[in-house]
């Protein structure tokens, strides 16, 4: 299912698909505030899910992480991402690798990229996810 699911994200508008008992939700939140909403909220969404996103780096990655999705699939992911699915042994395939994901304007790292990427653990991560995203 989870290569069905990256050809879908491709074809929609979405920029995140969660794939589980075989029914896929549709979020079209920019940045992490789907997978951010969801873990806080229906935490039970992500639990053993499959997942597309468009672009995944570490702040994206520790939310998947701490959710407990079974896959991950994206059109690009980042090193520090990358090394934190390994570290917890998610299995994720990408088109893309990149060393950090760029922020909107394409001129630096995403502002959470930035703020996530030399952190060693998805709880670590979490803490800098919230406190962006209060302020």
């Amino acid at each position: 299912m989870t290569d069905a699911l990256l050809e879908e994200l491709g074809k929609g508008g979405a920029s995140l698909l969660v794939a589980k008992d075989r029914q896929v939700a549709a979020y079209h939140g920019r940045g992490v505030s789907d997978l951010y909403r969801l873990l806080t909220t229906q935490p039970e969404r992500l639990l053993g899910a499959d997942v597309a996103d468009k672009a995944v780096g570490a702040a994206a990655a520790a939310l998947m992480i701490l959710g407990g999705v079974r896959s991950v699939q994206t059109f690009l992911a980042s090193e520090p991402a990358l090394r934190l699915f390994s570290d917890a042994a998610l299995p994720v395939h990408y088109v893309r690798r990149e060393p950090v994901i760029l922020n909107r304007r394409g001129d630096g790292p995403c502002p959470l990229e930035a703020r996530c990427k030399d952190l060693h653990t998805p709880a670590e991560c979490l803490e800098e996810i919230s406190a962006f995203l209060s302020s």
